[in-house]
């Protein structure tokens, strides 16, 4: 029996991804790839919907690649290209675009959410149109299932009607896909605000683990993260959020459990406390920091390995967009 296809992207909006990304998601890609025929992208023209600087992009374009390399996302095992590097993706993108109600594009929550935020007259129609984008994304490599948060659940339900809608009015072409809804390892909150989930979009990066942060300023934020005014280090999500995030966050690495580690460090300071957090966290991302420079320090190989990447995935698009082609009326060309 084949092994069912996945299809998951990340956007390269910032240097570093940080250990809520890696511990929510990119952690399972590593394992995803074990058991399905994965392909994964760095989705360059999803990060095109905000204000960017062209050097800037192409540079975290190629630091997010490294990185997944870096976590064990292996180009051996899996598929891994810059989405850019697949044209079908725009072309099919067209196509479901003209199957989709404007209403229905429109009831998208992330859209109106950040519509509102910013005025309708500074949106653009990239951030109108970009679950449609990432619905063809996801149709094009006849993906059974896509791993993504609850938040993106919707995204999902919209690739499925449009998939539907196509092989209903034309032809069976593409596979409908199931959400493949990630259970974080653990839900982990900003250092600084433990009731808030750890965001780059936070006001401040003082809580933020960034996966290519040196040990001393990983050290130095685990230091300084809020707490309470007691001494008992104590899973209490209410009443000690911020013990309760350090405490999951040493559980997700070390592999303890909350209770366990309850009963290693009763009687001992926040002080203590706090720098053995940082060593298992340091311990587990120092060598992918190191890893992501090596990468980076020969940009060649990498651009080799994602090529080698889109040569895969263009295979595999390119057969889809032609049946879409086809089932249209679309004249092939040749």
């Amino acid at each position: 029996m084949s092994k069912k296809r996945v299809l998951s992207g990340i956007q390269p909006t910032h240097d570093s991804f940080h250990l809520g990304n890696y511990l929510g998601a990119l952690k399972q890609w590593v394992d995803l790839q074990q058991s399905h025929d994965a392909f994964y992208c760095v989705v360059d023209l999803h990060a095109l919907t905000v204000e960017t600087d062209p050097k800037l992009l192409a540079k975290r374009t190629l630091l997010s690649a490294a990185q997944l390399i870096a976590i064990g996302v292996d180009p051996k095992l899996c598929t891994l290209f810059i989405q850019s590097h697949v044209p079908a993706h725009n072309q099919l993108a067209w196509v479901l675009e003209c199957l989709t109600g404007f209403g229905e594009a429109g009831r998208m929550t992330q859209f109106k959410d950040k519509s509102q935020k910013g005025g309708t007259d500074r949106t653009n129609v990239g951030l109108f149109t970009y679950p449609i984008l990432q619905a063809a994304d996801i149709l094009l490599y006849q993906a059974n299932n896509v791993p993504v948060g609850e938040d993106q659940r919707q995204h999902i339900e919209l690739t499925r009607d449009l998939g539907q809608r196509f092989n209903s009015k034309y032809k069976e072409v593409f596979t409908i896909p199931e959400a493949h809804i990630i259970k974080s390892m653990a839900k982990i909150n900003d250092l600084q605000e433990p009731t808030a989930k750890m965001s780059k979009s936070a006001n401040s990066m003082a809580g933020v683990i960034e996966l290519l942060d040196t040990p001393d300023v990983t050290m130095k934020k685990f230091k300084s993260s809020v707490t309470d005014a007691g001494r008992e280090v104590k899973f209490d999500a209410s009443e000690k959020a911020g013990i309760s995030n350090l405490l999951t966050i040493h559980s997700a690495f070390s592999g303890k459990s909350i209770g366990d580690l309850e009963t290693e460090f009763a009687g001992k300071g926040y002080g203590d406390f706090k720098v053995a957090v940082a060593d298992v966290v340091i311990a587990a991302l120092d060598p992918i920091r190191k890893k992501t420079e090596e990468l980076m320090g020969d940009q060649a190989e990498l651009l080799k390995i994602l090529n080698s990447g889109a040569d895969k995935a263009n295979e595999v698009a390119s057969k889809t967009l032609a049946d879409t082609y086809a089932a249209l009326g679309l004249i092939a060309n040749g």
